[in-house]
């Protein structure tokens, strides 16, 4: 977070904090159509990023690095828990089938939901920081920067550029769909299609270049963020039991020494 000096850095400060405590109530939010609103709201900071093994909820910002022999050996025993079997067609997939995107309702009581604020707002604000709001919202991020982990470099976003950030699911829907979620209720789709855990903000075109590809297809550039990325595959995968082909195993396993 960019620090100010003197009475007015220590006002900011205090503003933050303040503000911290008021996010819960957020209200319906539209697509960007201008630049960023005159009157933004204050900052908020949301914090350092956090790694996967204490977050497995996503809740918390960020996908931090997995940098030790301990949590290299914790986070293999998450990967090897993992079913594996092939991956099945594509058939009959849409993006339709896991809901409308965003939305605010998804039915299995996943976090953040049904908080009056949508999915790609809740998780803009969760992982971003010098967050704004759009003058008179305290839900709908009108500028944020955010430290992306997949490249490693730091984004100023605002909702007029709103497709330079970009919210990746980090197991794709269409992965979800043809390892399984093709049999599942629509509720359960919705779930996973605004599942915290599932959900990182990252650099648009980054995050198109990965499409719906498994780990033995596509990984962040970011090579520090590997392991990280590998674990939050695995959670999700295991929240929703769901396996993943044989080489996207290995590959993960090996993001993390194995």
């Amino acid at each position: 977070m960019r620090r100010r000096g003197g009475a007015a850095g220590a006002a900011a400060m205090i503003g933050m904090v303040v503000l911290g405590g008021l996010l819960a109530g957020c209200e319906g939010v539209d697509l960007p159509t201008d630049g960023e609103p005159s009157g933004a709201g204050p900052a908020v900071g949301s914090g350092r990023a956090v790694s996967p093994l204490d977050n497995p909820d996503g809740t918390k910002p960020g996908l931090a690095a997995i940098t030790t022999d301990a949590d290299r050996a914790r986070a293999r025993e998450v990967i090897e828990k993992v079913e594996t079997k092939g991956r099945g067609p594509k058939t009959g997939y849409d993006r339709d089938e896991f809901g409308y995107a965003w939305k605010d309702n998804a039915p299995g009581g996943i976090p953040f939901s049904r908080n009056g604020c949508d999915t790609r707002n809740d998780l803009l604000k969760r992982d971003g920081e010098d967050v704004r709001f759009r003058s008179g919202s305290d839900c709908v991020v009108a500028s944020m920067t955010l430290a992306d982990p997949y490249t490693g470099k730091e984004i100023d976003w605002v909702k007029s550029r709103a497709t330079t950030v970009q919210i990746d699911h980090v197991m794709p829907l269409s992965y979800d769909w043809q390892m399984g979620a093709s049999r599942w209720d629509k509720g359960k789709r919705e779930d996973i299609a605004n599942d915290p855990l599932n959900l990182i903000p990252v650099d648009g075109p980054t995050n198109g270049s990965k499409s719906d590809s498994g780990p033995a297809s596509w990984l962040p550039p970011s090579k520090v963020i590997r392991c990280s990325y590998a674990v939050r595959f695995a959670q999700v995968a295991l929240k929703y039991d769901l396996p993943v082909t044989s080489a996207d195993k290995e590959t993960m396993l090996k993001q993390c020494g194995g």
